[in-house]
């Protein structure tokens, strides 16, 4: 029988040694996270010069990387992820939970900002807060884990109507009414139809989210508080998470161009890009 090295187990002491890898591998790995990066077909030339080395040396790499399926090459000879990256890319993103992969980014936001952070996902009864990290001095809000928010008065529940399709956000909105702060349906709808058709200045609020990335909600719902929300997407483009940062008025910038604005979407869009999303590469 063969015997294999013991594996390291995670409670193993800080200050072991590295363990010693193939140098060689080390350069396909570079040749592959620039071709992620890029996130389009490369050619030999400029996959290279993105992995920072000469041609003539990436290209064994990319011979082998081609012959175990990792990549592949496109009618013009560019190279691109082949079929065994995209079913091992299927396997990861089957393993991820949006809200569990969530946690150390809101974990962070929280400290980072000094702001109090919710993560929405949009459940049967709308767009419904599953977790909250709280500031070092709670705000005191009615805002609790279970709250289903207004599409048409909260920042998370507009984030949600500004990215799911029309009939799903109509039937979503004739409900409307029954969550916190909601709004009846004639306060949105400017007619009949299937769907019916919004009012204009709804709809160019929604308008306005999918260009800025985020929303903002200035003392509304809730007189003094401001909250700044921002969209999660999974690898088809559709939302599977809000997040959102609050804190009292006047405490922060809260311009969708602010530093906490930005910060909450710098997270989000990390988070995006785990869960598979490449629209903003």
């Amino acid at each position: 029988m063969t015997a294999f090295p013991d594996t390291p187990s995670p409670s193993a002491s800080a200050d072991a040694k590295p363990q010693r890898g193939i140098q060689s591998l080390d350069s396909t790995g570079e040749l592959l996270a620039a071709l992620v990066a890029a996130a389009r077909p490369l050619t030999l030339r400029d996959l290279a010069a993105a992995a920072g080395m000469p041609p003539a040396k990436a290209f064994p790499h990319l011979v082998s990387l081609l012959k175990i399926g990792l990549l592949s090459r496109d009618a013009s000879g560019c190279f691109e992820a082949g079929p065994l990256a995209l079913e091992l890319g299927l396997i990861g993103l089957q393993r991820l939970s949006p809200t569990r992969e969530a946690e150390p980014e809101v974990v962070e936001l929280a400290a980072s900002t000094g702001m109090s952070v919710a993560v929405a996902v949009l459940g049967p009864l709308g767009p419904t807060v599953v977790r909250l990290e709280e500031a070092a001095r709670p705000l005191h809000v009615s805002l609790r884990v279970g709250t289903v928010m207004s599409l048409v008065n909260t920042a998370i529940g507009r984030v949600f109507a500004a990215h799911v399709a029309d009939d799903v956000r109509a039937g979503l909105l004739a409900q409307d009414h029954l969550r916190l702060a909601g709004a009846n349906a004639a306060d949105v709808f400017a007619g009949k139809g299937a769907p019916p058709a919004l009012k204009e200045a709804y709809a160019q609020r929604l308008l306005q989210i999918r260009t800025d990335g985020m929303d903002t909600a200035l003392s509304r719902p809730v007189p003094g508080i401001d909250t700044l929300s921002a969209p999660v997407f999974d690898h088809t483009g559709s939302i599977c998470l809000a997040l959102a940062l609050m804190g009292p008025s006047g405490s922060f910038d809260s311009a969708a161009t602010g530093g906490p604005a930005q910060t909450l979407c710098a997270a989000t869009s990390r988070l995006s890009r785990r869960f598979g999303w490449m629209g903003s590469a």
